[in-house]
């Protein structure tokens, strides 16, 4: 490709005023490519946020692994040996003994269900990420050997029930004990320590936390637990390393990793990018049949200047060069607006929080933006790749004018 082609193709781009209709359609053409991808930058960045974010604060809150007793109820007594073991289990890089129990927290103004999570602090500290959000109190005195004993509570659910910190909370756990006259509900005041805000709608609603020691006399049953969590230097190991410490455990006992239990949430994104990639892609189609009617156009409108050059000693490989260059030109300056629009919106409407959204709804306060570089990379190449291929046809159909005929009246 010499300089010759490059020239000749720009100034057929730029029409003379007879031929306006080309330079409009050549605009169009600029902003359908330049729209595909500007488009897509923005769809794959809203997936890309919604899947991250998601993934964070849901890894963040909870383990990558969980071991539990198959028969449900009985607990895990042997917890420390067990402990012990899948410590040893390569990729593991945290274990922490827990007491999950469904409750009723009744706070000044409100009472509400929740999950009460006993946790020794330290080994939480390491396979979870939510304690480390506090908004206010101090984690060291979930342990204190207080009048009362100590609870951390998710920010919406002090909001819903109206506890404030230092404030008093009563937990109620509805199973209870049996007794001559039923089930007699067992209940234990709290004070509330400390409040997290993970940034999870449904922990920051539902959870609550206390020592491991408090919770299990509360629920009277002794020095026992009902799930190991592990925490993985590799979280896409979590199902080999569950099916080994699943084996390690024994057979009294199953796993489940955080991608069984978010199957459907990962699941439904995963798709939506493929559909989104796709339906936005027909757009890019749209501005490689621009392309063609564009470059189409050119050639009929050009045959005496075609015939021209030709009949000047320009080869015919010269005449196809330079109708794949208007088309690239085209597409290369299409791209390049589309990136430059596109990962601008993302960058400030992440930054600024542009869209807010109900957490109540979507978990999330407001919709996430996280475009990456190798979406722009190959969504760029797709978007070249099509504009070239839109150039084939009119190219190769410039090729085929004989210069004697169209000159012949001339």
């Amino acid at each position: 490709m010499s300089s010759f082609e490059l020239f000749v193709a720009g100034r057929y781009l730029r029409a003379r005023r007879k031929e306006k209709v080309i330079s409009i359609v050549t605009v169009i053409s600029v902003a359908g490519v330049a729209a595909g991808v500007m488009a897509l930058i923005i769809a794959l960045a809203v997936n890309n946020g919604f899947r991250n974010t998601l993934q964070r604060n849901l890894l963040g809150a909870t383990a990558h692994v969980n071991i539990l007793d198959k028969e449900v109820g009985e607990g895990i007594s042997n917890w420390p040996a067990l402990v012990d073991k899948l410590a040893h289990i390569p990729h593991v890089i945290a274990v922490a003994p827990v007491l999950y129990d469904q409750v009723f927290l009744t706070g000044p103004q409100n009472a509400k269900g929740a999950v009460l999570k006993g946790v020794d602090t330290r080994s939480e500290l390491a396979t979870s990420d939510a304690l480390r959000h506090l908004t206010s109190g101090s984690l060291d005195r979930l342990n204190d050997q207080d009048v009362l004993p100590g609870m951390i509570v998710g920010a919406k659910l002090a909001q819903d029930t109206g506890m404030r910190l230092n404030g008093i909370a009563t937990v109620i756990d509805p199973r209870g004990t049996l007794s001559p006259f039923g089930p007699q509900p067992r209940t234990q005041r709290f004070r509330v320590v400390g409040i997290f805000e993970s940034g999870f709608f449904d922990f920051d609603d539902n959870w609550s936390y206390a020592s491991l020691p408090n919770v299990q006399k509360l629920l009277g049953v002794g020095d026992t637990v009902n799930a190991i969590e592990l925490r993985l230097d590799d979280l896409y190991l979590a199902p080999t390393v569950a099916k080994e410490a699943e084996r390690i455990a024994g057979p009294e006992y199953t796993s489940t990793n955080w991608e069984e239990q978010n199957a459907q949430l990962l699941h439904a994104l995963k798709m939506e990018r493929a559909v989104t990639a796709v339906t936005i892609g027909l757009i890019i189609l749209v501005a490689a049949l621009n392309i063609l009617i564009t470059l189409t156009m050119v050639v009929l409108t050009k045959y005496k200047d075609i015939a021209v050059l030709m009949s000047m000693g320009a080869r015919r490989a010269q005449i196809r060069t330079i109708f794949i260059l208007q088309g690239t030109i085209i597409g290369l300056t299409g791209t390049a607006l589309g990136l430059v629009l596109g990962y601008s919106l993302c960058y400030f409407a992440d930054r600024y929080r542009w869209i807010p959204l109900d957490e109540s709804i979507y978990a999330l306060s407001f919709v996430p933006f996280e475009a990456r570089p190798i979406d722009g990379a190959w969504i760029s190449a797709i978007a070249l790749g099509v504009s070239l291929l839109a150039t084939l046809y009119p190219a190769r159909n410039a090729t085929r004018i004989t210069p004697v005929e169209v000159l012949r009246y001339e």
